[in-house]
């Protein structure tokens, strides 16, 4: 993925001030209504749409924030061509995305329109209408930010910037007519041609998706306000509000010295063996990431301060680098990660189970690879650190409040007496309440400020992915494509082991060309009927999935692990993909595991049932 750009965090942007006023109230609200719901037996009217329409506010809003920081999720295979090259590039795929916003801004205000003919409304007499306009405006500006972004030069951004003009005058001219005609044929594949041509050269994926999504709509005669439709369902889904709390929560606990104490508790508990050092790395990184969403956030706060430490403790520059590279998602499969969360949403699949379910590959998955750094710390001078009772108690002490933080989650859900969204909010108040109030760390308040903006950019940047994303998907279930799959597969595939080989495969390809969260809403309804007709099981189907996508990050072209590493420790990105191949290798070997044993995954969700 593109690597993020270096940002100002002094200056105080307008989206970012809003996007924390938008999640402080996402957060706020569930807190009050669980509370409430405890002493009345009620709860806050209209406390739910509310908060889930913020979701939809923080999806646009954060969006605007990435596309002002330059980080919108795209490929970068752009960073390896020529100098020369990349200006008259960035020229062109400025000006695809230009004309994909222009064209969502206009399907949006379409949707705008329709819902003012009615009468819904949110809550508190908010019409929906009104909720809605925040996706027309935001993709204006995003498009127009991303023209900005085609160069410094004026010629390139006017360059960039024709086309979309073009576009905005038909609008304006009232000349929509040929959005609502079939086109040719020809049309229809040189818009796609033109739009997977951008992509590979470092088009961001929501143009990619979005511009898809219409093109084929548009294709067959179907309106294309049908796009942002979807993203409205997709955002206001009852559950939907988790996925961005809980990835506030892992920000909140970045932005004090939560890290600093994990690594002192878990070098006090297990320096003291031989590769101690990597074991303490694999753990660090798996809690971190659990909370983060293997967001690659993990690597940007927790790389500088472990990598040296291998290093001074005698392990290689290689295997340290990728060791700290892969480790920045082996934490996904643990509560209350993001990619979890979303999968059991859209799939219809219970999260607790899959939560259960994922929790021994999960295990062996982190031990792997701290049993590959082991192996290395016997090879290598690697030092020790003698193991201390008095350290140890003291780091378990300092630490405890961060440790409890899953048992509060988990708590609050498998009790019964919080909803996921609570949660989720419950988990962000203790976070905050922890680092701020409890810890007292010294680096929090200057830090809190930036976690925030960071959080909404990241959020923004994956979730105005999966609105458009949900476009191309409900227009492949229209297009029957799942039942053509299935029909394709039985009639070619007759055993379940081979079937099972197939999707591995298949899902690495996946992994390697799309990040996970999109996957999880184009790759799913594919997949899930498959499954149905070979007899796996929903649950350890979903772990399977989310244990190839886990491969994703350490694959190029997109492998954001990849990328954020070589831009955190400015090292060659060859370097970086070299250094990963041992840990690449050893993760596709427990994923080949845990897809042939399914009690892995069953027999811990069978045991919990029972």
């Amino acid at each position: 993925m593109d690597v993020p750009a270096r940002t100002d965090t002094r200056r105080l942007h307008l989206d970012g001030a809003l996007a924390t006023v938008i999640l402080a109230l996402m957060a706020a609200l569930p807190l009050l209504e669980a509370a409430v719901r405890q002493v009345t037996g009620g709860g806050v009217p209209g406390a739910g749409p509310l908060v889930q329409h913020f979701t939809l506010w923080i999806a646009f809003v954060g969006a605007l924030v990435a596309s002002r920081r330059d980080e919108m999720l795209a490929l970068s295979t752009a960073s390896f061509l020529p100098d020369g090259v990349k200006a008259r590039v960035k020229v062109f795929t400025s000006s695809v995305a230009g004309v994909v916003c222009v064209l969502l801004a206009t399907a949006s205000v379409q949707l705008v329109q329709a819902e003012r003919g009615g009468a819904e409304t949110v809550a508190l007499g908010i019409p929906v209408w009104v909720a809605l306009l925040v996706m027309p405006v935001c993709y204006v500006v995003v498009g127009w930010r991303l023209l900005r972004h085609a160069g410094t030069r004026v010629l390139h951004q006017v360059l960039a910037a024709a086309p979309a003009v073009v576009t905005v005058l038909l609008v304006v001219a009232d000349a929509r007519e040929w959005l609502v005609i079939t086109p040719a044929s020809w049309m229809v594949w040189t818009g796609a041609v033109v739009i997977l041509v951008a992509t590979s050269l470092g088009m961001p994926m929501m143009a990619t998706l979005g511009g898809l999504a219409l093109l084929l709509f548009w294709k067959d005669g179907t309106p294309t306000a049908a796009v942002p439709v979807e993203t409205y369902r997709l955002a206001t889904q009852p559950l939907f509000p988790a996925i961005p709390l809980f990835t506030l929560c892992g920000y909140i606990l970045s932005a004090g010295a939560a890290s600093q104490r994990l690594v002192r508790l878990f070098t006090a508990w297990f320096g003291w063996m031989s590769g101690g050092t990597a074991v303490v790395t694999a753990l660090v990184f798996a809690f971190f990431t659990s909370f983060t969403g293997a967001s690659g956030v993990t690597i940007l706060s927790l790389g500088g301060l472990l990598l040296p430490v291998l290093l001074r403790t005698g392990y290689g520059e290689r295997f340290s680098l990728g060791l700290v590279t892969a480790s920045g998602s082996i934490g996904l499969l643990f509560p209350p990660s993001l990619p979890v969360i979303l999968y059991g949403v859209y799939a219809q699949v219970g999260i607790d189970k899959l939560f259960v379910g994922g929790a021994l590959p999960g295990v062996i998955m982190v031990g792997a690879v701290a049993a590959l750094g082991v192996y290395e710390g016997r090879r290598s001078p690697s030092g020790r650190t003698p193991f201390n009772w008095r350290e140890a108690r003291a780091a378990l002490w300092e630490s405890k409040w961060e440790l409890l933080l899953p048992v509060v989650v988990m708590t609050g859900l498998l009790g019964g007496w919080a909803t996921l969204v609570e949660a989720a909010a419950l988990c962000c108040l203790y976070a905050l309440v922890v680092e701020r109030f409890i810890q007292r760390d010294t680096c929090f308040d200057e830090q809190i400020g930036k976690a925030l903006e960071d959080c909404a950019s990241l959020v923004g940047g994956v979730l105005i992915i999966l609105g458009v994303a949900l476009g191309l998907t409900n227009y492949l279930l229209d297009a029957q494509i799942p039942d053509r799959a299935v029909a394709w597969m039985e009639l070619h595939v007759h055993s379940r082991a081979l079937f099972l080989l197939m999707l591995n495969l298949a899902l690495i390809v996946v992994g390697a060309a799309m990040d996970i969260f999109s996957a999880i809403l184009v790759v799913v309804p594919l997949i899930l009927p498959m499954g149905q007709a070979f007899g796996v099981d929903p649950v350890h189907l979903g772990i399977i999935f989310l244990s190839n996508l886990q491969l994703g990050y350490l694959m190029p072209p997109v492998g954001e692990n990849l990328f954020l590493s070589a831009y955190r420790f400015g090292r060659p990105l060859v370097d970086v993909f070299r250094a990963t191949v041992p840990f690449v290798l050893i993760i596709l070997v427990v994923v080949l595991v845990v897809t042939y044993v399914p009690a892995l995954t069953l027999g811990p969700v069978q045991l919990l049932s029972g």
